[in-house]
């Protein structure tokens, strides 16, 4: 094996010379490739009685296939998105499929395969919507004697069958539009006869939200003037919704969070305070959810209004985006002109339409300003003389241009252009110099604004030393929206004392490019270490816990730190295995003294390290003396195979003697001996 990875190295450095770009010459990314995952093989048989079977291998990662048939015959070895064919007799076989990655690592798996010259029988089909996916609908089929099935949707323009799918295998598929479609789906074998499944099939729209809107971010009550949210202090109303208002209101419990719904809207009003308004004049920014059926397509804004002095002004929301909740920051320098004397005494505030739209839910409506004591250096916005850009990975160019959606939380007149192109590698990026080294003994993070066409993408960010390209400090963020501006914080505060005057960026690490095109402006460095007080309450440091494990997990241990990088450095922290067999609901727990004070903190931090991005991490808190009295919240990792810090919010648990602190890793999904460590619980507010 280390002999093979030393060809890979070798192969990937004359690559890199060749290139002679000093920055591709470190090849630390080739260390940090992980291994090959979600491996299978898609099957095709010929329908002749031949055995006749096309296999098609795929993983994340992977740039070679090593294939058993399972019939004791030679294996074959292709590249990634190639196939290969093989003729077997009537039987059972297991054929195992190894993945290999850039770096010489492997992975493999093993999936039965049935050849049969027998017609297929006892055909049983599932068809349901999805409880989530608006117009999604989820289909499984089973038989004996079939390889695969083929999905025919039912909906006229489109090509059919709309996909193949080995026999067994769940397949998603979203449909253009709700209604009654014929469905019909085609088991086949290796007999040229086949089974058919025909049913006509309702597909629904999901017309109201499932879940509320993502918590916001903790802030300084000072920083907020909050009109609906339980993250904060809402200012009292004196009406809500006004005698004039143009639409229905009702206010609704959703899975313990309260949102408004609004019917039938043409405009909500509401009033602030009749004698003195609302100052929201140091306000910097107006947030806001929503969340529309498809059916709404009206253009959504809000208004706000001062009567005493008189001025008003109003704001698009943007194009409206149906089935799920979309964040809204609008720039409140854009309200009437800038003017912030008409903004000391707001009276009143209206939810508005360009006509009748319908229902419109929503949560999280509130003004906010940057954390107060923030300290901020501009690094790079483009709006004067450009930096000299340098790309690599095969992207073609970087360019300034004008910002092609100045919205939300950028309205600046100029932003950097990448298009990440089809073909370049997964570690393609571009960097710029710096007029001056960066001030990390100031300033402990920078903020970045992108726009990204996906969400869940990898932003990563490195630091470098232009003199001395083995300098340089990397860390990662992941975009949370698709199609508009967000900001990024990246916590540069582990970073060694080297001088740092050039900054990398790669969107989308860790995928080839594939035309994708992001946005980037405004690189500013902050210092935000005067925010909100910490307590740490358990960091493995001293005297371990006495851990109590359940549901066939076998041990939890503390150990030294196995990965003493980004947002964890310290040198203990404890280790779950999440044995294989082990129950959805398996975790551990330790007890406490003094218990949890949620009178100072509302909320719980803590570092955690998994190998799945998008696992839920359930927290729970309970009183030892009494398992009834207790409180339970989730996170999601958002981040593989490196620490992370997830937050859970304390503020609806009730008055209980908190005690006992559970933590239970993928929650929902048996155990599969992955390992998940975890370290610092904090308390903060």
């Amino acid at each position: 094996m280390k002999k093979i990875k030393n060809i890979y190295k070798v192969f990937i450095m004359l690559f890199l010379v060749v290139a002679c770009d000093e920055e591709l010459r470190d090849l630390s990314f080739a260390d940090n490739i992980d291994p090959p995952s979600n491996i299978l093989a898609t099957y095709n048989i010929t329908q002749d009685n031949t055995g006749y079977v096309t296999i098609t291998p795929s993983a994340d990662g992977a740039v070679s296939f090593k294939l058993d048939f399972g019939d004791a015959s030679d294996s074959e070895t292709i590249s990634q998105g190639q196939s290969v064919s093989h003729t077997y007799i009537e039987g059972s076989y297991n054929v195992t499929i190894e993945a290999s990655n850039i770096n010489g690592d492997k992975k493999e798996e093993t999936q039965p395969l049935v050849v049969s010259f027998k017609a297929p029988e006892n055909v049983v089909t599932t068809i349901e919507n999805d409880a989530v996916v608006s117009k999604q609908v989820n289909i499984t089929a089973t038989a004996d004697y079939a390889m695969n099935y083929e999905f025919y949707s039912g909906e006229s323009g489109v090509s059919q069958p709309v996909a193949t799918i080995n026999i067994g295998e769940s397949l998603s598929y979203v449909y253009a539009n709700s209604g009654i479609y014929s469905i019909k789906i085609i088991v086949k074998g290796g007999a040229i006869e086949t089974a058919e499944y025909n049913e006509d099939f309702e597909v629904t729209e999901i017309l109201a939200p499932i879940t509320a809107a993502t918590s916001p971010p903790e802030r300084n009550s000072e920083d907020v003037v909050s009109i609906f949210s339980e993250a904060y202090t809402d200012v009292a109303l004196n009406e809500l919704p006004t005698s004039w208002s143009a639409g229905n209101f009702e206010a609704l419990n959703l899975n313990n969070d309260n949102v408004w719904k609004l019917t039938s809207l043409d405009f909500l009003g509401m009033v602030t305070n009749y004698g003195n308004g609302i100052d929201v004049s140091s306000m910097e920014t107006l947030h806001i959810d929503y969340w529309v059926p498809e059916s709404v397509t009206n253009e959504l804004f809000v208004k706000i209004v001062n009567t005493i002095d008189g001025g008003e002004d109003i704001e698009s929301l943007g194009a409206t985006v149906s089935g799920s909740w979309q964040s809204i920051d609008l720039d409140m320098t854009g309200f009437d002109g800038g003017n912030l004397a008409n903004k000391q005494k707001i009276t009143q505030i209206l939810i508005d339409s360009d006509g009748e739209a319908g229902v419109v839910y929503i949560d999280n409506f509130y003004f906010y300003k940057q954390p107060s004591g923030v300290i901020t250096s501009s690094i790079q916005d483009f709006e004067g003389a450009e930096p000299v850009f340098t790309v690599f990975g095969n992207i073609a160019n970087i360019e300034v241009i004008d910002n092609p959606d100045p919205s939300g939380v950028n309205i600046t007149g100029k932003v950097a252009k990448m298009t990440k192109t089809s073909g370049s590698e997964e570690w393609a990026g571009s960097f710029f110099d710096t007029s001056s080294p960066l001030d990390l003994i100031t300033y402990n993070k920078m903020i970045i604004k992108t726009w990204s066409p996906k969400s869940g993408a990898t932003v990563r960010l490195k630091i470098e030393n232009s003199a001395n390209n083995q300098e340089f400090f990397e860390v990662d963020a992941t975009t949370s929206k698709s199609n508009e501006w967000e900001e990024l914080s990246f916590d540069l505060s582990n970073a060694q004392s080297f001088t740092y005057d050039r900054i990398v960026v790669f969107f989308d690490f860790g995928n080839a490019g594939d035309d994708a095109v992001y946005y980037y402006d405004e690189f500013n460095i902050i210092n935000d270490s005067g925010g909100s007080s910490l307590n740490i309450f358990q960091d493995f440091e001293g005297t371990a816990p006495a851990f109590t494990v359940f549901g066939n997990i076998t041990d939890v241990e503390v150990i030294d730190n196995p990965d003493a990088t980004g947002a964890n450095t310290t040198q203990k922290v404890a280790k779950m295995i999440k044995t294989s067999g082990s129950e959805v609901w398996a975790g551990s727990f330790f007890d406490i003294d003094p218990a949890i004070d949620l009178v100072s903190y509302s909320k719980m931090s803590i570092k955690t390290w998994s190998p799945k991005s998008g696992a839920t991490v359930r927290l729970k808190i309970e009183n030892s003396a009494n398992n009834q009295e207790f409180f339970e919240i989730d996170a999601i990792t958002s981040t593989q195979n490196t620490w992370e810090e997830l937050t859970f919010d304390l503020s609806a648990a009730q008055s209980f003697t908190y005690d006992r602190v559970v933590l239970f890793f993928d929650f929902g999904n048996a155990g599969d001996d992955s390992v998940y460590y975890y370290d610092e619980f904090a308390l903060t507010n």
